[in-house]
């Protein structure tokens, strides 16, 4: 890619000051490891967004949200990230729904959820990501999932024009958007009322237990790989005997076997090779695939 080109496009649509050459990703993902991504940007509103997708219509772009199940190889990525965080995190209560904007952090959602007295939200108060990259996967947790609570999904298509989603075809860490190219910029969350206090013990009750048996200590993507039907990720790769296994700086978290953590400096190299050898090792003892959850760009 012609980075020096690429940005003089870019800059017809957004200001200099927010794009950015060859920036680290690992300051941007949640596993703070990973290449340099050759342009980096961060727009204002929701007219550069679709300016930006008609001016990339020929280059290698992509969106993301607080990089929380994301890993960029070491070689970088030699496109176009454009960061939707704080500038798209607006959150709106309007009677049982919340409208949230796709940087949204998921915390912030259900904590505003928890004050309006709104249930339906607990499952995802300690989940790391973002509203759109929730959206994105069906992100769920503790017998939750987005498809439980949403209900409609504003997105930019390929021209630039915006589109109404309601059919978001959810599946198992799936959605209508993994398989396109639509940029997610707001959704709709239909919740129900509840008792703040029972919201409050619940919410409560779930971050307790993700502290207890997540390693949270440590820079890491969450759960690693998908649940492969009719078993357990974590207890398939601990049974392995791989819990504690080491790559590098990358570790299968001794607390949480589902969860490879950034343990001492690991590179992206090293996260990749540990879950190749982990992969490897379960088919070989117990003839099951496992499937990366964690999203790999770059490679």
């Amino acid at each position: 890619m012609d980075i020096k080109s690429v940005k003089e496009k870019i800059k017809t649509v957004i200001d200099e000051k927010n794009i950015f050459e060859n920036e680290p990703m690992s300051r941007h993902c949640t596993f703070k490891a990973g290449g340099n991504a050759s342009l980096f940007v961060i727009p204002e509103n929701q007219e550069q967004i679709a300016s930006l997708c008609k001016v990339l219509a020929d280059v290698p772009y992509m969106f993301m949200g607080n990089g929380s199940n994301l890993l960029f190889a070491d070689e970088g990525y030699d496109g176009v990230v454009v960061s939707l965080g704080n500038k798209f995190s607006n959150i709106e209560v309007k009677g049982n729904e919340i409208i949230a904007e796709s940087g949204a952090l998921l915390s912030k959602v259900a904590q505003t959820a928890y004050k309006n007295g709104l249930g339906g939200m607990e499952f995802a108060s300690g989940i790391p990501g973002s509203i759109g990259g929730a959206v994105y996967m069906n992100a769920g947790a503790y017998g939750g999932e987005m498809k439980d609570i949403v209900t409609k999904t504003y997105c930019v298509g390929e021209s630039g024009n915006i589109l109404e989603i309601i059919d978001h075809q959810f599946g198992y860490r799936h959605s209508l958007f993994t398989d396109s190219s639509l940029v997610i910029l707001k959704t709709v969350l239909t919740l129900a009322p509840k008792d703040k206090a029972k919201i409050k013990e619940e919410m409560d009750e779930l971050n307790k237990r993700r502290r207890e048996k997540q390693p949270l200590e440590y820079p890491s993507a969450g759960s690693t790989f998908k649940r492969p039907e009719g078993y357990f990720a974590g207890k398939l790769i601990e049974d392995a005997g791989l819990k504690g296994f080491r790559v590098g700086g990358a570790m299968v978290s001794k607390k949480h076997s589902g969860f490879v953590i950034n343990y001492d400096n690991a590179t992206a190299t090293d996260i990749l090779n540990l879950m190749e050898q982990v992969k490897s090792k379960v088919y070989m003892q117990f003839g099951v695939e496992l499937e990366p959850e964690v999203k790999i760009i770059g490679r």
